[in-house]
């Protein structure tokens, strides 16, 4: 109870600082240049080195989209559906449809560069002047931070603002994927090596939401997160994803759920789907319901709540999955009591009380399931990575199964069930696919890893971005068709790649938006592929 009223006061002196920022450099999203000027230069001299923790916070919780109408418009309207971790049930919610309504990811796009990307420019434009010395910590801290972010971004759109963006300029051109994660891997370094240069310190405390300013836990996400980049650009540049993919598991990754890097939340921060799932716009994907009910999963019960219409659909469980896609005629907040809402920790009364997932141990294992299967030196057997993923994953603190119960899993030839219609919605849906949990050690090397990102697609629920990425990266798990497209460059059977580049920034930085197109390498367009989007 101490910990959360700290962190509550603490949040209100956060909110000040940002007041403070928003007050020196204008509106975060009235004009182009404004999100573009670097915040040092403006305001560095009404903060002290002392609220740069602070500035950090407030990074992480912007950065992960933490307040609620920016994630649902951002993240839930978007990567939520396209991973199939949920569906729509709001008629004018036709992003399910394959729609890229342009007015939401605008806002993402503007909240992102003008409250988290600003707070670390500005962090690390502070901690590189040279009237501010002693501070190389708290700036390798950002700087690792800002991998974190910036990720995420590039993946949705591939060409993203990053090595130029707070350069003041009217003008802002753009990096390519490929460049952004060059960059990524020379700025892990730089941080990591920082950061291993003062193993056991501390730093920002008291203000970072993740691991409370620990260096060494940081240095473990860091090395995690390399694996991560790394196995994304797996079919893109093999050669590099398996250099820093063993460089990241030999420096140590994430181990087990102690590791996890988990954002604190509480009154006035929750985690945004504690706040959405009272509106009453979505529910469990059909694409849930055939993993989780076939594979009589144990988390079932804590990622969702029974419907409270019970079993609809007649196949003997309460737990009810909607298909992705349904035109508006077939939708409204009249077939909520039918399907299954989220668990009952991102429901009331545990607003507040849910931590944001950043990353997490079961994911690490399954990354290195996946470099093993390739004959990289991953510390284990695929095998091996694998089960442990899934017994990780078993073991958080959300889940708490009983260790018998997991065993019987990781051994469990169940396969993916059917989910039946309901009221007439849609016919009858076969099963996602017919890979068991059980290891298939003699099945192909495709086989494996359909079973490995399968199980990692249930392991780091409700991270939707990291889903959709993955889906488009492997294929897997095996989705649904939606039932319908509005998209005429996105069949019902085919996969939204990425989104496409924000009127704000035609309108404003028109020149370097048109010239960012060449980067592409297609149209900007939702079916145009990344870089790294090359199986």
């Amino acid at each position: 109870m101490k910990k959360r009223l700290r962190f509550t006061k603490k949040w209100i002196v956060l909110a000040t600082l940002c007041t403070v920022l928003a007050i020196s450099v204008s509106s975060c999203t009235d004009d182009f240049v404004d999100l573009n000027t670097p915040p040092n230069q403006i305001s560095s001299g009404n903060i002290d080195v002392g609220l740069l923790g602070q500035a950090f916070a407030r990074s992480q919780y912007s950065g992960m989209l933490g307040l609620h109408w920016v994630f649902q418009i951002g993240e839930n309207l978007f990567a939520d559906l396209y991973a199939q971790y949920f569906a729509t049930t709001a008629e004018n919610f036709d992003s399910d449809q394959y729609v890229e309504v342009g007015r939401w990811i605008d806002l993402l796009w503007t909240q992102f560069y003008g409250n988290g990307a600003r707070e670390l420019d500005f962090i690390e434009k502070f901690t590189t002047d040279p009237e501010n010395s002693g501070l190389e910590l708290p700036n390798a801290l950002a700087k690792l931070w800002k991998v974190q972010l910036y990720h995420r971004i590039t993946d949705y759109w591939g060409p993203i603002l990053y090595t130029n963006y707070g350069n003041g300029e009217t003008s802002v051109t753009y990096d390519s994927q490929q460049d952004v994660y060059t960059n990524f891997f020379t700025t892990l370094d730089e941080a990591l090596g920082v950061l291993n240069q003062n193993q056991g310190g501390s730093v920002f405390a008291g203000h970072d939401q993740v691991y409370n300013g620990n260096v060494d836990s940081w240095i473990t996400f860091g090395n995690s997160l390399r694996l991560r980049l790394a196995m994304r650009i797996r079919y893109a540049d093999p050669s590099k994803a398996q250099s820093e993919a063993e460089k990241a598991v030999a420096a140590g990754v994430m181990l087990d759920n102690s590791h996890n890097a988990m954002m604190l939340t509480a009154a006035g921060s929750e985690n945004p789907h504690t706040t959405i799932t009272n509106w009453g716009e979505f529910r469990m994907s059909s694409a849930m319901e055939s993993l989780l009910e076939g594979y009589d999963d144990p988390r079932m019960k804590v990622y969702f709540s029974p419907a409270k219409d019970g079993d609809a659909d007649g196949d003997g469980s309460p737990f009810e999955g909607l298909r992705n896609g349904l035109p508006r005629t077939q939708k409204g907040a009249s077939i909520n009591p039918v399907f299954s809402d989220m668990g009952p920790m991102w429901l009331p009364p545990r607003r507040g009380g849910t931590d944001i997932r950043v990353m997490g141990a079961s994911e690490v294992y399954f990354l290195r399931a996946e470099g093993a299967l390739l004959g990289w030196n991953m510390g284990g057997t695929p095998q091996e990575l694998y089960e442990e993923g899934i017994r990780v994953s078993m073991t958080e603190e959300r889940v708490g199964a009983e260790m018998g119960a997991i065993d019987a899993y990781i051994a469990s030839e169940s396969l993916p069930s059917a989910p039946h219609e309901n009221e007439g919605r849609w016919e009858d849906t076969p099963p996602l696919s017919d890979i068991p949990v059980a290891f298939d050690a003699g099945g192909s090397m495709e086989r494996q890893l359909e079973q490995i990102i399968t199980q990692k697609w249930l392991a780091i629920y409700p991270d939707g971005m990291e889903a959709w990425a993955e889906y488009r990266r492997t294929g897997y798990p095996k989705l649904y068709p939606i039932i319908n497209s509005m998209n005429p460059n996105v069949a019902a059977d085919e996969v939204m790649r990425r989104m496409t580049f924000v009127a704000s920034e035609y309108d404003n930085n028109t020149d370097a938006t048109n010239a960012a197109i060449s980067l592409l390498g297609g149209p900007d367009e939702n079916n145009t592929k990344l870089w790294w989007d090359k199986k």
